[in-house]
């Protein structure tokens, strides 16, 4: 069995790769983990469970409550809900552990199981070990050790989640979104209800698409990753922006009035000068990966910002957060952090910081994002390959050195496996668009032919 957790939890294909027996399983293996950590000493422990609206994730919550009532924790059922919401609302409940099933932006019949621990953080990276480790030892024949009678975990359904959260978010805004007009673009996902009630809470006008999940639709054709229905519904209604989500709702990419894409850098440039300018950005230092456009970095050091930068993937942001005790931090991709108001990234609250931004200066969000220029960033993603030997292939190693030394100091050229799907991904970056596509095909070849 190869490791079963990736950068953000568990994922595979619902009912092939993600069983109901393995959900289970795991679930049992992170009740008997936590607790040999002391997470629960002395008290008896409490599960948040949340979902997205997959049809599979029907299925997948029923194990999983069922291995952790089997186990002895008392479950908290959250149902429909974004991944944000379920850590916020484990830290917010008080409860031990915060258990999500999304595929976040993955297609339909992928799915996913993610964890949070005391307080709605992911967890760390040895604990995910030691619950394959635990789960290992007992599918292969040691017994669980099960309570009985009254020692057995206890179910019920808490719906009061929904208006918590939102009212959470609506509380942390620094102004009311009045005046603005807004589409948001739901994905068919886990903020279908979330997004739109906290939006007009807020004071916004809305039009929303995509907010109409029946299981299946999840991401199909709409959302963070197909951002063009968006695009012209933002032109046909006039709206003053565009907010999309992905399936899980944690991550935010925007539209301007134009149309044009705004994307996580140029959001994270946006919030960066926003909270500084209310004395919100702690050290005046924001963090992201290094899949961060290069006109970021020299936008963030033009206004005196400090940039601090992490490998990609949004769990190593937060630690560098967390370590430093940085406030703001995310991905290109949307993934935006913002630490003193959640625990993960969460697209419903980066979208509600982008638009109370456009609200309180009177600018358009166009005019905001201007701050940054995005030099020419080509990305191709590689499938069906072993990606296990990116880093080691000489043949890979000499290409990428060739085109590092085409490029010079105006681009760069970056490498990586994919945490969550298999495919090696290839990102150029150069001065000139048609330069980056040539180079990036060019490897994108060569990844094919030395890995394939």
């Amino acid at each position: 069995m190869g490791r079963l957790f990736g950068t953000d939890g568990v994922r595979g294909v619902a009912n092939a790769d993600l069983t109901a027996e393995l959900a289970l399983g795991l679930s049992v293996a992170a009740a008997h983990v936590l607790a040999e950590a002391g997470t629960f000493a002395g008290h008896r422990a409490t599960a948040v469970v949340g979902r997205d609206p997959r049809a599979s994730g029907e299925f997948l919550e029923a194990a999983v409550v069922a291995g952790l009532a089997s186990a002895g924790v008392d479950v908290l059922r959250v149902g429909v809900l974004p991944t944000p919401a379920v850590a916020h609302l484990t830290g917010a409940l008080g409860a031990d552990l915060g258990v999500m099933l999304s595929a976040s932006h993955n297609a339909m019949p992928d799915n996913g199981i993610k964890f949070f621990a005391r307080g709605g953080h992911k967890l760390a990276d040895e604990l995910e070990d030691r619950i394959e480790s635990v789960y290992a030892e007992h599918r292969t024949g040691a017994p669980w050790g099960r309570p009985t009678g009254a020692g057995v975990g206890r179910v019920r359904d808490y719906d009061q989640g929904l208006d918590q959260y939102v009212a959470h978010l609506v509380g942390v805004l620094p102004n009311r979104l009045d005046g603005l007009k807004i589409v948001l673009d739901e994905a068919h996902g886990a903020a279908s209800r979330v997004s739109p009630e906290a939006f007009a809470r807020a004071g916004a006008e809305l039009v929303t698409i995509g907010a109409v999940p029946d299981g299946l639709n999840i991401n199909d054709g709409c959302g963070s990753t197909h951002l063009d229905l968006l695009k012209a519904a933002v032109v046909e209604h006039g709206a003053d922006l565009g907010i999309a989500h992905d399936g899980d709702a944690d991550r935010c990419l925007a539209v301007d009035h134009t149309g044009a894409e705004v994307d996580g850098d140029q959001i994270l440039a946006v919030l960066a000068l926003a909270m500084r300018e209310r004395e919100a950005l702690r050290e005046d230092t924001v963090v992201a990966t290094v899949m961060s456009n290069l006109g970021f970095k020299l936008a963030m050091e033009r206004e005196g910002i400090r940039f601090v930068q992490t490998a990609v993937g949004d769990r190593y942001v937060l630690e560098e957060m967390k370590e430093h005790g940085l406030a703001l931090g995310g991905e290109q991709s949307g993934h935006v952090i913002i630490l003193d108001h959640a625990t993960t990234g969460d697209g419903t609250l980066t979208g509600l910081m982008l638009a109370a931004r456009v609200a309180q200066s009177g600018r358009t969000l166009r005019d905001l994002a201007s701050v940054m220029e995005r030099l020419p960033q080509v990305l191709i993603n590689v499938p069906d390959v072993d990606k296990s030997r990116v880093t080691s292939s000489a043949e890979l190693a000499t290409a990428v050195a060739e085109a590092e030394r085409e490029l010079g100091s105006t681009g760069r050229v970056l490498l990586r496996s994919s945490g969550t799907e298999p495919l090696v991904r290839v990102m150029v970056e150069a001065a000139d668009i048609e330069q980056a596509r040539s180079v990036a095909g060019r490897l994108a070849d060569v990844v094919k032919s030395a890995l394939g």
